[in-house]
Parts: C-alpha cells; structure tokens; sequence
C-alpha cells in the first residue's frame, strides 16, 4: 500500500487503484485553496505513476460528497491559506500572495477556483469513478462533470444552489450538461436550493451509472476500479479517448481520430497477451447488472 500526505484529502493505493478523499467532512468536504492545490498536485503525480490504474474520488463521512466552494475561506490564497478576505471577487485589493478569483484585468482573463480540480482539467486520462456518499451540490460538478461514471448511496443527493444566493451558474452545469439530459440540467439549475435530486432520479436519467445502500458503496467502487485496472492499461486509456472524443466533438471528426487513437494505442504485445488469454479458455466471473 503506497499513501501520500496532504492536508485536505486522503490517498491510498491498493491493488492498482488510488483512493482519493476529500477529508474536509467539518465542512462538507467544501474545497479551499489549499484542497484545490493539492488536488492539482495529486492528479499530476498519478500521470506518471504507473502503479496505478484507476481512480475512485469520494468524500468523507456519510453525509457529503462536495457541497462546492467554501465560502468561509478566501480563495486563491497563499500556500498557508491567508487571503484578503474578499472571497472571489475578483478585485484588485488582494493581499500579498493572494491571486484575485474572477475577471483579471478584463472579463475576458478568468481565474476560476474549480480549473484545477477535476482529472480532465489537470490532463489526467486515466479512469476515474466518483462514489458519491451523500450530497453533491455546486463546484462538486467540476469533478463529477471530468470522471468516467459515478456509483451513488441511496441517500445521495444532486443540486446546484448559485441562483437562490445570487450567483449565476455558469460552469457547473456546463461540466454536466453532457452527463444529463437537457431538461433536466435546467431544472436543476434552476431551481436551486428548492429541490435536489435522488440517487434514483439520477439513475433514471443516466447521471448515476448504480444506486446501492450506502455500506455497500465502497465495495461497489472498489469492485468496479480493481476489474478496470486489472485490464492493460493502454487498451483501457485508449478507450477512454476515443469516448470523450465521440462526446465532445462530431461524429465526424471523432472518426477521424480513430486511426491515430488506433496507432497509439494498440501495443503488439498487449494484443499478444490478450490472444494468448482468450485462447487459454478461461473465462473472465462476470456480473450482471
């Protein structure tokens, strides 16, 4: 078992997988500065550390997994967290070793405090599954929108409470919209802090890949993240691209990208060992779900 030391998530690895915790649960595993630094650092280790193959992302507790920005904490603070106290406002009377959150000198330069939070944003292209184990609300939607599926607990719940305080929601939905059907992303939205979404409603409409009771939902990622790993990585990765690729771009143009994601990511040997399983005769124990 290898671990990492940070101050505001948990690592871990075992058999393949990295455990990755948001560990605020004080605050509902709100991020600060300091977790959206550390975040960043751990996705950018795990690029090239090839122990590890996947990647679940859940938080502390039971009752949260992210419920978003900490607003009690100045954001784009220095290293030990002090900040200006104008939490981001984006103006130009930050403190020394603050870095203002919003509009830089004009709206079209933006520092936002979710940049670095999710794997995608951090070019980190290995599978990553979320459990999520209670609420998932706000800036939660920067990492939930960058990974490959999420498996929820039965009392996990999906809102977005910007309008109802004021704020628009800008770059959370549009992380999901592609996760969620349209109208379902506008009533969440929307609606802010009126109504969330359960676990089942987010299954029925594909943002939940598999509700379980909330004791079974560490087995459940792990089951899912260890069959995944145990798989060649290249084969796996490869894969991953060319799905986002169909979600993010034309038809058209993601078959264009077939040959050279074929080129790149078909290793000879890799193909030679998975011949030489299938002609074995051994069967993978498969589930049905």
């Amino acid at each position: 078992m290898t671990s990492r030391d940070y101050d505001t998530i948990l690592y871990e690895e075992r058999n393949g997988v990295a455990w990755l915790t948001l560990n605020r649960p004080e605050v509902h595993n709100a991020f600060n500065s300091t977790m959206q630094r550390e975040l960043h650092d751990v996705w950018r280790f795990l690029r090239g550390h090839d122990d590890v193959h996947a990647v679940v992302l859940t938080g502390a507790g039971e009752k949260s997994f992210c419920t978003g920005i900490d607003r009690f904490e100045t954001m784009g603070g220095s290293e030990d967290g002090e900040g200006d106290g104008n939490e981001g406002d984006g103006g130009d009377g930050a403190s020394k070793g603050t870095v203002p959150v919003g509009a830089v000198g004009n709206p079209f330069m933006f520092d936002d405090p979710g940049d670095l939070l999710g794997p995608k944003s951090n070019d980190y292209w290995k599978p990553v599954i979320a459990a999520v184990n209670g609420m998932a609300c706000g800036g939660a939607f920067y990492m939930l929108g960058e990974v490959e599926f999420i498996i929820a607990a039965e009392h996990a719940t999906f809102f977005d409470p910007h309008v109802t305080y004021g704020h628009a929601a800008v770059f959370e939905p549009i992380h999901m919209a592609a996760r969620m059907p349209l109208g379902e992303i506008m009533r969440l939205s929307l609606l802010g802090n009126h109504e969330r979404m359960s676990a089942a409603r987010a299954e029925q409409i594909g943002l939940v890949s598999q509700v379980v009771a909330a004791d079974e939902l560490h087995d459940a990622a792990a089951w899912a993240a260890e069959a995944i790993a145990s798989q060649p990585p290249l084969a796996v990765q490869t894969t991953m691209r060319a799905i986002w690729a169909a979600v993010e771009l034309s038809r058209t143009q993601a078959l264009e990208l077939g040959p050279s994601l074929i080129a790149h990511g078909v290793d000879e040997e890799t193909m030679r060992q998975g011949q030489e399983f299938f002609a074995s005769g051994k069967r993978v124990d498969w589930r049905l779900r």
